[in-house]
């Protein structure tokens, strides 16, 4: 049995935890431990579910206060934390397997040569 749907439960967490202040850790144990009663009472699934919801909700809203890296951990975003660029267009894929094909390597001996070429005739 339900206590509260997950959208509604992850609303919940989402204003509890934009009341935070910017230095709590775990923040998940915290937002759980302040939804009182009804944390208590809900499923671990139902508060996992909420919670992921959650992260994206915040990620998405409040990018000046979180980031949600690439395992999709939540984390605060006080400027050290860097995402990686992962996105490359299709043109540029397509043209990179060519030249690893050409040039009989893998794309990623491709990539570090390139990178290494960068490094040394990169005009300073």
């Amino acid at each position: 049995m339900t206590l509260l749907s997950k959208g509604k439960l992850s609303k919940m967490m989402l204003d509890i935890l934009l009341e935070f202040p910017s230095g709590a850790i775990n923040l998940k144990d915290n937002v759980i431990l302040r939804l009182g009663m009804i944390g208590q009472m809900s499923t671990t699934r139902d508060i996992n579910a909420a919670w992921n919801e959650t992260k994206k909700k915040a990620a998405k809203l409040c990018p000046d206060k979180f980031i949600l890296d690439g395992r999709n951990v939540l984390q605060r975003n006080d400027g050290s934390v860097k995402l990686l660029d992962k996105k490359i267009s299709s043109a540029n894929y397509t043209k990179l397997n060519e030249l690893a094909d050409t040039e009989n390597c893998n794309v990623n001996a491709m990539v570090s040569e390139l990178i290494s070429y960068y490094k040394k005739h990169k005009k300073k």
